[in-house]
């Protein structure tokens, strides 16, 4: 091995154990309990949740008697107070009960509520994240071309809805000789993100995978590395909401790379 595969190999094998930290951690993904939308709970009561939770102008309301034992800020709290979505780690969520925290969120202007606990019995549960090591071949140089503008295209997502999801335009490489090409969507800091299949998908790996690049230079160079595609939150736990692959984004390579399905 290469002094530089050597580096590659340890890093991702630092990355590796992260992930394994991260997702286990106590508000990661395999506490999600679940997710409940407002508008299929007309009179405010979410299963399990004490409480009442409305859509309120521009968030939610939430209303709560000593007796909920609910938490807003860290402090126990009774009456009315308005909320909006929580942008940051579960752990952070205003507001709790016990250990639990209540994270609100927004998606295509429809509120709702996750609920997550550290003791939830898929987070006891867990055994690993089967993974294949790391190997060269699957970092390859990427090419990224934006679309002219913005697009948005319809696609299913993993609790059977149909959302938009945003693709900012095609990522372009060459694997195992031949040329591919992923829609991706461009984050805020303009890294790359992909949402694909493979001919794995569903068979040694999980059915669809998540993949991200680090921002393209100004000539639109960057490097596709499948050797740290990851599973969806919803391999963790079933109560989240990930959108599968949109049109394109499903790829006639096995890509025996990065992490396959949990243990």
């Amino acid at each position: 091995m290469t002094t530089d595969a050597s580096s590659a190999d340890e890093d991702w094998k630092q990355w590796h154990e992260h992930r394994i930290e991260t997702v286990s951690a106590p508000y990661g993904p395999l506490a999600l309990l679940g997710t409940h939308w407002l508008e299929d709970h007309a009179e405010g009561r979410l299963p399990d949740i004490p409480g009442r939770w409305v859509v309120g102008e521009e968030g939610v309301v939430l209303t709560a008697a000593a007796e909920d034992g609910l938490s807003v800020d860290g402090e126990p709290f009774t009456g009315e107070v308005r909320l909006t979505a929580d942008l940051g780690s579960a752990a952070l969520a205003r507001v709790g009960h016990g250990e639990r925290r209540f994270v609100v969120l927004v998606r295509e202007g429809v509120w709702g509520v996750r609920d997550f606990d550290p003791a939830a019995a898929a987070r006891a549960a867990f055994k690993g994240i089967e993974a294949t090591p790391y190997d060269p071949r699957w970092s390859v140089p990427g090419h990224f071309t934006p679309y002219g503008e913005s697009r948005t295209v319809h696609v299913e997502n993993a609790d059977g809805r149909t959302r938009g999801l945003g693709l900012g335009g095609v990522l372009a490489f060459t694997l195992d000789g031949a040329d591919l090409t992923l829609q991706v969507s461009v984050e805020s800091d303009g890294s790359l993100w992909a949402v694909l299949a493979d001919s794995t998908s569903g068979d040694s790996s999980y059915r669809f995978r998540f993949l991200r690049s680090t921002a393209p230079d100004a000539e639109g160079r960057t490097t596709v590395d499948f050797n740290r595609a990851v599973l969806p939150p919803c391999a963790f736990a079933d109560h989240f909401i990930c959108p599968f692959p949109p049109p394109g984004n499903t790829v006639a390579v096995a890509i025996a790379a990065g992490e396959r399905k949990l243990r």
